[in-house]
C-alpha cells in the first residue's frame, strides 16, 4: 500500500508544463498582473470547494474522490494547449483548482485513516515526507525533461506528457485500498439520498466545530495554512528567472534546484518530526532570509538561497502537517484538514493579490523580497502554535 500512496502523490507532479505554463501565458500575450488574476481564479476556485470537499471525502469514498480529482487535472491540462487563451487558461485553472479541493485533504486523511486501521499512525510522518520527497523528485523529472519537451513539439508535447501523467494517478487511485474511516459517517435510518445528505451535513458540522473548540487544533490549522500559503511564491519563480536573463531553455533547470531542494526537505521530515518547535521557528526565520536575499541578487545565481529556502520551508510544512493529523480527534478528519486548506487559499490569493497589485510599480525580484516580511513574522508565532510530537507509542 505505501508504494501506491507514494506513487499517487509522485504522479501528481509529474507535470513538465509546471516550469512552463507561466511562461505558456505570458508568450501568448498575457501581463504580470493577468497571469496573477488567473491565479487568483485558481485559488478562489479552491476557496469555494475547500471545505465542503472535504465533508464529502468523510461521507463518501475517498478513494473514489482521489481518482475524480485526478482526471480533472488531466481535463485542465488539455485546456490550455486545446485552448491558449486568457478563457482557456481560466478553465484550466478553474478544474485544477476542483481537483486540488478534492484530494488535498481527502488525501492525508485517507492516509491516515489507512495506517490507523493496521494500528500504524507513528509512520505517517515518514510516510507523508516520502511521499511528498517522491512528488518533488518526480517533479524534478518533469522539469529536467521540460527543456527537451519543449524543443520538440513546444507547449503541446509537454502538455500531452502532462495529460498522460494524471490519467496515471487515476489508474493507481483506482487500485489503492480503501478501509473503512476509524471514525466513521454516522449511521442513519433515513433511507439513501436523505441519509447521505445527512451524513454531509454532519461531517461539515463536526470538522468545523473541531476547529473552533480545540485551541490545539485551531492554531495549527492555521499555521499549515499560513506556512503553505508561502510556497505560492513558486509561481513567480520562473517570472524571476527570466528578469534576470535567463533563457526559456535555462529557467527550468534554475526550477530544478529548488525542487530538489524540497524533496531533499520532504525526506527529513520524518526523522526531524520529534524536534522541538523553537527548532522550526528558527528555520523558518532562516528561510526568509534566504529567499530574500536570492530575490535581490539580481543574478541566476540568487537561485541557491531560494532552493535551500525552499527545501528548508518543505521540511517546516510536512512536520506541521503531520502534527495537524495527530491532533485531530474527531470523526471529520477530511473536513478538518480541508478548514486548514481554506486559510491556505486565503494565504495563497493575499500573496497572489499582492503581486497583481504590486507589479504595476515593482519588479519581481523586489515583491519576492517583500513578501519574505510575513514568513519572518510567521516563525515568532511557530513556538505557539506547533504541538508537540505525539508519543511514538501512541498510534
Amino acid at each position: 500500500m505505501s508504494v501506491r500512496i507514494i506513487a499517487f502523490e509522485a504522479l501528481q507532479d509529474f507535470i513538465p508544463l509546471y516550469p512552463l505554463y507561466q511562461l505558456l501565458f505570458a508568450d501568448h500575450g498575457l501581463s504580470a498582473a493577468q497571469i496573477s488574476t488567473l491565479f487568483v481564479i485558481w485559488s478562489a476556485t479552491g476557496f469555494v470547494l475547500e471545505v465542503p470537499s472535504g465533508a464529502w471525502a468523510d461521507s463518501y469514498s475517498r478513494r473514489k474522490l482521489l481518482i475524480l480529482g485526478a482526471l480533472l487535472s488531466a481535463v485542465g491540462y488539455a485546456a490550455w494547449i486545446t485552448l491558449p487563451s486568457y478563457a482557456g487558461f481560466a478553465l484550466g485553472f478553474v478544474l485544477w483548482g476542483m481537483s486540488s479541493a478534492l484530494i488535498s485533504g481527502t488525501y492525508e486523511a485517507f492516509v491516515y485513516d489507512e495506517l490507523a486501521a493496521r494500528e500504524r499512525t507513528a509512520h505517517f510522518p515518514t510516510l507523508l515526507g516520502r511521499a511528498r520527497s517522491a512528488s518533488f523528485v518526480m517533479n524534478l523529472a518533469a522539469t529536467a525533461l521540460a527543456a527537451p519537451l519543449f524543443g520538440l513539439g513546444g507547449y503541446v508535447l509537454a502538455g500531452v506528457v502532462s495529460v498522460v501523467s494524471c490519467l496515471m494517478q487515476a489508474l493507481v487511485a483506482w487500485s489503492l485500498p480503501e478501509a473503512r474511516p476509524v471514525e466513521a459517517a454516522r449511521e442513519s435510518d433515513e433511507p439513501g439520498a436523505r441519509a447521505a445528505f445527512g451524513n454531509y451535513l454532519h461531517m461539515i458540522r463536526s470538522g468545523v466545530t473541531e476547529v473552533l473548540t480545540s485551541r490545539a487544533v485551531r492554531r495549527i490549522v492555521v499555521l499549515v495554512a499560513v506556512l503553505g500559503g508561502f510556497l505560492s511564491f513558486d509561481e513567480y519563480f520562473p517570472l524571476l528567472a527570466r528578469e534576470t536573463g535567463a533563457t526559456t531553455g535555462v529557467i527550468p533547470l534554475l526550477i530544478a534546484g529548488t525542487v530538489a531542494a524540497q524533496a531533499i526537505g520532504g525526506a527529513l521530515a520524518g526523522p526531524a518530526y520529534r524536534l522541538p518547535a523553537a527548532t522550526f521557528a528558527i528555520g523558518t526565520a532562516v528561510v526568509a532570509v534566504l529567499m530574500a536575499v536570492g530575490a535581490l541578487s539580481g543574478s541566476a545565481w540568487g537561485f541557491l538561497p531560494i532552493a535551500l529556502g525552499y527545501g528548508a520551508l518543505q521540511l517546516v510544512i510536512v512536520v506541521s502537517e503531520a502534527r495537524l493529523q495527530d491532533a485531530i480527534t474527531g470523526p471529520a478528519r477530511a473536513t478538518v484538514t480541508s478548514v486548514s486548506g481554506l486559510f491556505g487559499e486565503f494565504a495563497a490569493i493575499a500573496v497572489y493579490g499582492g503581486f497583481a497589485l504590486g507589479s504595476v510599480w515593482f519588479t519581481i525580484s523586489t515583491l519576492v523580497a517583500g513578501l519574505t516580511l510575513p514568513l519572518l513574522m510567521t516563525a515568532f508565532v511557530i513556538p505557539a502554535a506547533l504541538p508537540a510530537a505525539r508519543d511514538p507509542v501512541q498510534t
